[in-house]
């Protein structure tokens, strides 16, 4: 009877990448060769959804980590260098940031450690809610035309949060750079000493030590793949203040997030119908015969109800009624879109962000917890401008005076981002009253030149109304030479857009504050002049301007934590291991080992490697204590893999116990087992097996490696103890299969096997016992099953990206129910 249950099957159109298990549902994620992201759910291997490649992320997938929660899956992209991460219920991108090399590996930890103030943090930690309200929903309807985001987003993107336990995405980089995230999104730590390039990383669980498996590159010779130990200690000395810290930050990251989206539909939501008026009117201007003025023009029709012939052919020939009464309903409707998002969103995500920020300043000023960790209150009241990216902030042609403002601190430039929202309201308050009387008057206008029946309530119109109306013309009529020059448009009509544009240029028509008595009392005042307490307001920049700015003076604000903390954090141990020939090259980076696992109850780095080229019947086990000043015993041990099934009662014992089986891939099942991949040495004929691998035998032996300074390990492989090991039933044969790569989740009891040309997958449910014979039926999987797949899965995007609505909801309801039965399974592992 086979080992370990087959529970599906499955050949891919296009070769797999990168796959990953999801540490709490029975999910596996895969990244193919065309940019895809997939999600498959362990029975029968069915898709739950896909997530394909955008011009505007990129589609060169490199590395795949799940958040300890399973509820976000992040990963890196080579083409564009940005880390994303993506919801896992809807497939949705939450949040995207840069990065300065691409990612060649990311591991995504959970700190396991406790103590007092930990405790105390994590009951009091939701405070904030007791003081502001929950921010609202982004609309759905204006995200249809997002560039990354997709068409819902409701709470998504306060889910970013998590659990308040502390979690650290760390990425490991091509040119040795190594970044820690807290919770995924905020950056605590930068590593930059690190020789060669990153193939794989683990953070230890108490956060002591950074194992990281590097690839060292020389002219001369071939690839070394070395064990590099980073000393972390000062993030576990002050893990109650890093969790803090971070947890504080990543709020300020989240808010940052909220605000952006918050704007982007407030872009979207703006409508640029008013800027044919603008058009048109230059148009007039250009082509009429008579030197009189356009506002000139309005005003005679206004006073006599008389218009010249060009005016009236502009108005009945291209504005028309039906357009007047079109134009002024969507005017009203844009502006008051635009004016519930400022008032419910953006504000109330600048309040929030506001709250956030004073307590990081009260952070900032326990210097005897926080000052170690580079916070500094300084940084949060004010700021180094000259450390700013000022010309991928602000363009290249800031003035000194705008330069200056940047010495504001975080707090003072959200207070700005805040009034020059509240100007923008006022300017949409104003825009809405004078275009509703301009058109109520031009619509009466026009309904004469036509000689149609002008109703009663619109045709009162009282002396203090006509004042009113030739003031708007007066102020929005009037020819702008400099701005045709510019724009290539004499009049700028519309004055909410400019608020909404994401340009350097100072705002075409800025609010007019003459004779405001506020500010004529603060600049004739010498002490409130220059007061640190008053916000300023920026009354030439626009919207997107001082939010850039604004954002860049965060930025830096947070930055200082993350240098000071990888200063901190330097080499404890080096060790090289082997050299790699060059003909390795076109096996894919992420599935080669070593393969790197942090075992929590001992406090140990394992990693488990092979060298194919000096023993390839042996796998190989180094072992560091996450505590760099803490000796083990038994720190490098060796595993015959030769006879490896010779215990085994069929009849093929005999043919096959001369085999010296070879290691594919091995991945670590948990702290106590070893998953492998075994391959016979006829690589056309020869079998192969996936088998479960106990560890603790393994560790029994009394001999004890001493490793000889400047030597590599493969130098001295005859003196590392080794160690012979039988499976047992711990085994099964891969039929029909050239199996080369697996991952593993021990929580889950599953496994994903893949072939050696990356399309062929197999699935197996491994602490089960089979009942009956389906086991074996299972295993049997018809051609013509996988021809349909095959044919399925290249359909087209319509087909990739789902089913029919009926199959979809389907589809969804039993995502649901599988849901609710891993959440109570997790409850029981729990």
């Amino acid at each position: 009877m086979p080992a370990f249950r087959q529970v599906g099957e499955k050949q891919l159109p296009n070769p797999v990448l990168c796959m990953a298990w999801s540490p709490k549902r029975d999910l596996i994620a895969l990244a193919n060769t065309s940019g895809e992201l997939l999600l498959h759910r362990l029975a029968s291997f069915q898709r739950v959804w896909s997530l394909p490649p955008s011009e505007y992320t990129g589609k060169d997938i490199t590395a795949l980590a799940w958040r300890p929660d399973g509820k976000i899956l992040a990963f890196s992209l080579g083409d564009t260098k940005q880390v994303i991460l993506c919801g896992v219920e809807k497939a949705e991108i939450l949040h995207v940031f840069p990065i300065q090399s691409p990612v060649t590996c990311m591991h995504w930890m959970e700190v396991t450690e406790e103590n007092s103030a930990l405790t105390a943090f994590y009951n009091s930690e939701d405070e904030s809610v007791m003081f502001l309200p929950k921010l609202p929903s982004l609309p759905k309807s204006y995200s249809t035309t997002s560039k990354i985001f997709s068409e819902e987003k409701s709470d998504e993107i306060t889910n970013l949060l998590g659990e308040v336990r502390l979690n650290i995405l760390v990425l490991g980089g091509s040119n040795g750079s190594v970044e820690l995230y807290a919770y995924g999104m905020y950056k605590i730590a930068t590593v930059t000493e690190i020789s060669g390039m990153c193939r794989s990383l683990g953070l230890s669980s108490d956060l002591k030590s950074l194992s990281i498996i590097t690839e060292v590159r020389s002219a001369e010779n071939d690839p070394e793949i070395c064990y590099c130990q980073l000393d972390t200690g000062l993030l576990s000395d002050c893990l109650p203040e890093v969790t803090r810290m971070a947890r504080k930050f990543t709020h300020i990251s989240t808010l940052l997030q909220y605000l952006h989206l918050s704007l982007t539909c407030m872009c979207e939501a703006w409508d640029d119908i008013l800027l044919q008026m603008d058009h048109r009117l230059t148009k007039f201007v250009q082509e009429k015969n008579t030197s009189t003025q356009v506002h000139d023009e309005f005003l005679e029709l206004l006073l006599w109800g008389q218009s010249s012939p060009e005016l009236q052919a502009l108005l009945m020939n291209q504005l028309t009624v039906k357009g007047l009464k079109k134009l002024g309903m969507s005017i009203e409707s844009s502006y008051s879109s635009i004016q519930k998002l400022v008032i419910s969103h953006l504000l109330s995500g600048s309040e929030a962000l506001l709250y956030h920020l004073s307590e990081v300043k009260g952070m900032s000023l326990w210097k005897q917890k926080f000052e170690p960790l580079g916070l500094d209150s300084a940084a949060v009241e004010s700021i180094d401008y000259h450390k700013l990216n000022v010309e991928r902030s602000f363009g290249k042609y800031l003035t000194f005076f705008v330069l200056s403002l940047l010495r504001l601190g975080a707090i003072t430039a959200v207070g700005s981002f805040s009034l020059k929202a509240n100007e923008l309201l006022q300017v949409i308050d104003k825009s809405m009253k004078n275009f509703s009387a301009f058109f109520r008057w031009l619509y009466v206008a026009m309904l004469r030149m036509c000689e149609e029946h002008v109703p009663p309530e619109l045709n009162k119109m009282t002396q203090k109304d006509i004042a009113f109306v030739s003031d708007f013309l007066s102020e929005h009529f009037s020819e702008n030479k400099e701005l045709f020059d510019r724009k290539g448009k004499y009049f700028n009509v519309e004055r909410v857009g400019q608020y909404l544009k994401d340009e350097e240029e100072d705002l075409v028509s800025p609010p007019n504050t003459k004779g405001n008595q506020w500010l004529k009392f603060l600049q004739e005042s010498a002490y409130l002049k220059e007061s640190p307490l008053l916000f300023p307001s920026y009354p030439q920049k626009s919207l997107h301007f001082v939010k850039r700015m604004m954002e860049g003076v965060i930025e830096q604000c947070l930055q200082k934590p993350a240098e000071v903390i990888g200063k901190s954090i330097h080499q404890a141990v080096f060790l090289p291991l082997y050299t790699v020939p060059e003909s390795s090259e076109n096996t894919p980076r992420l599935f080669e080992l070593p393969s790197l696992w942090n075992d929590k109850k001992a406090k140990v780095h394992n990693v488990v490697f092979s060298m194919p080229e000096i023993s390839p019947s042996k796998l190989y086990l180094l072992r560091k204590a996450t505590d760099p000043h803490r000796h083990i015993a038994n720190s490098v041990m060796s595993i015959d893999l030769s006879h490896i099934l010779d215990n085994v009662d069929d009849d093929n014992a005999t043919a096959h116990s001369s085999f010296v089986y070879s290691c594919q891939d091995a991945r670590f099942y948990d702290d106590e087992m070893l998953t492998i991949v075994l391959q016979e040495p006829d690589e056309e004929n020869g079998r192969c097996i996936l088998a479960q691998l106990p560890l603790t035998s393994t560790l029994s032996s009394d001999t004890e490696f001493m490793w000889e300074p400047n030597k590599r390990l493969d130098q001295q492989t005859s003196a590392i103890p080794c160690q012979g090991i039988m499976l047992g039933n711990q085994w099964r044969e891969l039929e029909n299969m050239k199996a080369q790569f697996v991952a593993v989740n021990g929580i889950r009891k599953v496994a994903c096997v893949l072939s050696a040309n990356l399309r062929h997958i197999r699935v197996f449910e491994m602490d089960v016992e089979d009942e009956d014979d389906e086991g074996a039926d299972s295993q049997n999987v018809t051609a013509e099953q996988d021809v349909l797949e095959t044919s399925m899965s290249s359909q087209g995007k319509e087909e990739e990206q789902g089913l029919t609505a009926k199959d979809q909801s389907a589809e969804g309801r039993g995502l649901r129910t599988e849901d609710k039965l891993e959440s109570e399974e997790s409850l029981e592992l729990s």
